[in-house]
């Protein structure tokens, strides 16, 4: 069931989420390889990348009520948990500084222990 609705998520990608994955995309971003809207656990997460444990979260406005911060913060907790970093960036940032969040997505990564992936 997860990854019926991982499909149907990549394929309704949202623009923040189309943008930020044609530069993650192909290894664009340091050759760093991600995946997007992947399941772990019972969640999906916007894109991780394996290799680092690194998940990256594209939040639109919806993520600013009080409920949806509360729902982020458990889930985000439960991803450092199971052993992720997890970094978030506002839909409105990756679209007006795509360069800058790609930044510092390889800034985090390259201090991240690469790994294995898992199979």
């Amino acid at each position: 069931m997860a990854n019926e609705r991982a499909r149907e998520l990549r394929r309704t990608m949202n623009a923040p989420e189309r943008k930020l994955w044609r530069a993650l995309s192909s290894r664009k971003a340091d050759g760093l390889r991600f995946r997007r809207q992947h399941p772990i656990g019972i969640y999906i997460v916007d894109f991780i990348c394996l290799e680092r444990r690194l998940v990256v979260e594209v939040d639109g406005s919806q993520h600013a009520e009080e409920a949806q911060i509360a729902n982020d913060e458990r889930r985000t907790a439960w991803l450092n948990i199971e052993g992720y970093r997890v970094l978030r960036f506002w839909a409105n940032e990756v679209m007006s500084n795509t360069e800058g969040v790609i930044a510092t997505i390889v800034d985090v990564a390259q201090f991240l222990p690469e790994r294995g992936t898992p199979t």
